[in-house]
């Protein structure tokens, strides 16, 4: 049995990089209405860390869960996605 912990990965678009080292990112999920049964669109905006300040405005990304780095930044970011 090992040890690895399996941490959570979001993927979205990156809305704004005007900070130092940190990026917004806009993940888009679907969600079903349980009563009507309606699919619908949320988004949320997650703070992640960007190392290297390397990922632009409109660039799609994945994002890791990880320990706290500051008052808002509980993400980093991994790497740009593939576009399908």
């Amino acid at each position: 049995m090992s040890n690895e912990v399996i941490k959570r990965k979001l993927q979205g678009e990156v809305v704004s990089n005007k900070m130092d080292k940190s990026v917004i990112v806009k993940v888009i999920t679907i969600k079903t209405h349980p009563k009507y049964k309606k699919q619908y669109k949320v988004s949320r905006k997650y703070s992640a860390h960007d190392e290297k300040n390397e990922y632009q405005i409109g660039d799609v990304v994945i994002i890791e869960a990880c320990r706290p780095l500051s008052k808002t930044k509980r993400w980093r970011v991994l790497k740009k996605a593939t576009k399908a």
